[in-house]
């Protein structure tokens, strides 16, 4: 795709309430680089207070997407990213937005509110190409 076009070593997360796909521009194209699912949600909980009316799966939703902005926190903090595009759902891009740290949210190049975790590699690339600037 010739109109694709991110710095090196970007990290893209793709991400929604239940599981999120890491690659790295490697060349021209996105490369795999991991895979994150939720852990201990039961125990964790989310960030802040849960609404009354907000159902177990939202509130496991709401716990992910903070564990999914405590871990870009920790891999900006060491330097393993200088560049980050993050896309996800639009719930879950709301719930992380608030829980990102200035470190990280001085590194994002792109937020794209879509849900593109079933998309293959060269969909996410045109996904992010249309979006950026």
């Amino acid at each position: 795709m010739s109109d694709f076009n991110l710095p090196q070593n970007t990290l893209v997360v793709v991400t929604t309430g239940e599981e999120a796909k890491l690659f790295r521009m490697k060349g021209a194209h996105l490369k795999a680089d991991g895979h994150w699912e939720p852990t201990d949600l039961a125990d964790e909980g989310p960030s802040g207070k849960s609404p009354s009316e907000q159902s177990d799966k939202e509130s496991m939703e709401a716990t992910f997407s903070k564990q999914v902005a405590e871990r870009l926190y920790a891999l900006a903090h060491k330097g393993a990213y200088q560049n980050l595009v993050l896309t996800a759902d639009p719930d879950s891009l709301g719930e992380i937005r608030p829980l990102l740290h200035k470190e990280v949210l001085a590194t994002i190049i792109l937020q794209l509110d879509k849900t593109l975790i079933n998309s293959s590699t060269d969909d996410i690339e045109r996904s992010i190409a249309t979006a950026m600037p």
